[in-house]
């Protein structure tokens, strides 16, 4: 994704086609640069196959981010899926991007190097002033400049190990506690938080470090954890399917 795609998406409305990358914002600016890849991943994946996620630490750039997906249709359940969707304490706001990833770009023929791209789309008044400003830093009157850097290192696409074996209870008895298994190993509570706090009587998410792949997450009452549980079954984190059932008493 290039750096003029900070300027934001859009949808139909504004005259943007639909297409394979999302934009996403008013996402929030406190979660680590690689805790918010990882964690967009995870919830978009079970739209498709995702080939990219983009963000980035520059200033503008904060609060954004991009997923890329394999085709149009997984990006459009994308959008309409996830639109307004809790994510780290923030609504998601979600747009086609108005801009080609480098993915994609690479892929269909028409990429062109950062560097190139940005020169010849270059004002000329900006021009003059970069060059002025190259002749100063040459004459050792200013500090040296720092180029800038808009790429990102793909997400690993390596699977997950196969995962704890999956144990269903002989006798479920229903109860405001549920048990959700096949979680990949690297699932952060916060993730878990984000998908089940979503529900009505939502207390609390707890993970054992020792057994990962595993969470309890307690309701007020045993309807509200059911509701819960008919709604996220089967919900997808990257490769793994979750098994939601009622915790043993």
């Amino acid at each position: 994704m290039s750096g003029e795609a900070a300027a934001g998406g859009g949808g139909e409305a504004n005259g943007v086609q639909p297409n394979v990358t999302i934009y996403i914002n008013n996402l929030n600016e406190k979660i680590k640069l690689e805790e918010l890849k990882k964690s967009l991943k995870a919830v978009f994946s079970q739209f498709g196959k995702i080939l990219d996620v983009l963000a980035f630490k520059t200033l503008k750039h904060k609060g954004q981010a991009w997923v890329v997906f394999e085709d149009v249709e997984s990006a459009t359940k994308a959008l309409k899926g996830m639109q307004d969707f809790p994510f780290y304490d923030k609504p998601m706001r979600i747009q086609y991007a108005k801009t080609k990833s480098d993915v994609v770009a690479k892929a269909d023929g028409t990429f062109v190097p950062r560097e190139r791209r940005k020169r010849n789309d270059e004002k000329p008044e900006k021009k003059q002033k970069r060059e002025q400003h190259h002749n100063v830093n040459q004459a050792g009157l200013g500090m040296n400049a720092y180029p800038g850097a808009y790429g990102a290192p793909p997400l690993s696409q390596l699977p997950f190990g196969a995962g704890p074996r999956v144990m269903m209870p002989e006798i479920i008895v229903p109860n405001s506690i549920l048990f959700v298994q096949n979680l990949p190993h690297d699932t952060t509570a916060v993730l878990v938080q984000m998908l089940f706090c979503q529900y009505p009587g939502f207390k609390e998410v707890r993970m054992i470090e020792a057994k990962p792949g595993i969470a309890f997450v307690e309701y007020g009452d045993e309807g509200q954890a059911t509701a819960a549980m008919n709604a996220l079954q089967g919900y997808k984190i990257k490769e793994n399917q979750m098994l939601v059932t009622y915790a043993k008493k």
